[in-house]
């Protein structure tokens, strides 16, 4: 009959936590990839504030559908958020553009 010897592994350093294994990621992508710190207006929703108070009808066509979504006030919408997502509500009776944002 053999013996059979198990030998546990350990590591005299401690894992790291959550925040950390992000932050030590976010330092180790190139620079260009790297997420800015502050996501305010990741999707730009600046940039069509000008919408507001508008027809829904001047809504430019977007270049990446993707990351827009255009939607009533009152109709059903996802409730995941993205902040590379361009939000614009409009109101359904009117046609109007009530909100842009991001999420």
């Amino acid at each position: 009959m053999g013996l059979l010897t198990v030998a546990g592994c350990s590591s005299s350093s401690p894992t790291p936590t959550a925040p950390r294994i992000v932050e030590q990621a976010r330092q180790n992508q190139p620079a260009g990839t790297r997420l800015p710190q502050n996501d305010a207006d990741m999707c730009k929703a600046s940039e069509l504030q000008w919408l507001v108070g508008k027809p829904r009808t001047q809504i430019p066509v977007p270049v990446d559908v993707v990351n827009r979504r255009v939607a009533c006030t009152t109709c059903p919408v996802t409730e995941d958020y993205s902040p590379y997502r361009l939000n614009i509500f409009y109101n359904q009776q009117t046609g109007i553009v009530e909100r842009v944002s991001c999420g």
